[in-house]
């Protein structure tokens, strides 16, 4: 199948669509309007206005450390601004971490790095720990939902997106000429460590195939198989997991489905 075969899938509405790709493209297509927001590249990552690219976590020394009982304790705020239900839901997606992996989210008592988890103007974070009470935006308008939950913490704990990874030209085509002009920089690859795990479709970090498309076609072409459905995730693969443990060292825990 050529590009040109390959249209935009209108069977489902975005509402209908809980994946973490489409929820946070349609959370954040007006984010970058106002003046005090922070510098926010690559669709959801928060990045240093003087740096471009947001470099791997391991190569910066922003893992989350771990404690002598091997595991990784990672303070949390969340803002007043949710509603119960809205908390309950951002709670559920930390706690969807805790039972394949050491990664521990309690709430911050007086730890002097934490994530604070506010209502910003769309859906972001920082790429692993950046020190201080670092921000995690999920606009309650339309960011709470488990998957861009997972999404954004999978960022805060030190990942990409995985059409972003070193090795993704042996497994997607990126089409230039369909990207919205300015938002190229969505596509920029990063020198990320990919920790021995196969490129993969489905991970929850992979946004889909139209993603910033000027024009309803493909940005991110699957190869050599174009059929091949990519951004489709609603939660963790069990290589988004595999590498969580691989990064920390969860000797313990398995790779296995949340």
């Amino acid at each position: 199948m050529s590009e040109e075969d390959i249209k935009v899938d209108s069977t489902n509405s975005i509402e209908d669509d809980l994946s973490a790709s489409t929820l946070i493209m349609k959370a954040n297509r007006y984010l970058g309007q106002k003046p005090d927001e922070p510098l926010v590249m690559f669709g959801d990552i928060i990045v240093d206005p003087q740096v471009r690219n947001a470099d791997p976590c391991t190569a910066n020394d922003c893992k989350w450390p771990k404690s002598s009982d091997g595991k990784v304790y990672v303070p949390y705020v969340i803002s007043n601004q949710y509603s119960t239900q809205k908390k309950s839901t951002i709670e559920c997606g930390l706690r969807s971490f805790h039972t394949k992996t050491c990664i521990r989210f309690v709430p911050r008592t007086n730890q002097q790095d934490f994530l604070n988890i506010t209502s910003l103007s769309g859906c972001y974070s920082s790429v692993g720990r950046r020190g201080n009470g670092q921000v995690l935006s999920l606009n309650r308008d339309g960011c709470v939902y488990f998957s861009v939950v997972q999404h954004e913490i999978l960022h805060a704990l030190g990942f990409h997106h995985e059409h972003t990874r070193r090795d993704r030209d042996g497994h997607v085509k990126i089409l230039e000429k369909n990207i919205e002009p300015g938002k190229e920089h969505n596509f920029e690859k990063h020198n990320t460590i990919n920790l021995q795990t196969p490129y993969d479709y489905n991970s929850i970090m992979h946004y889909k195939r139209c993603a910033f498309s000027v024009n309803g076609q493909p940005t991110i072409l699957p190869i050599p198989d174009n059929n091949v459905a990519i951004g489709f995730a609603t939660q963790m693969s069990p290589n988004d997991i595999l590498r969580i443990n691989r990064l920390y060292k969860c000797h313990s825990m398995t790779a296995g489905v949340i």
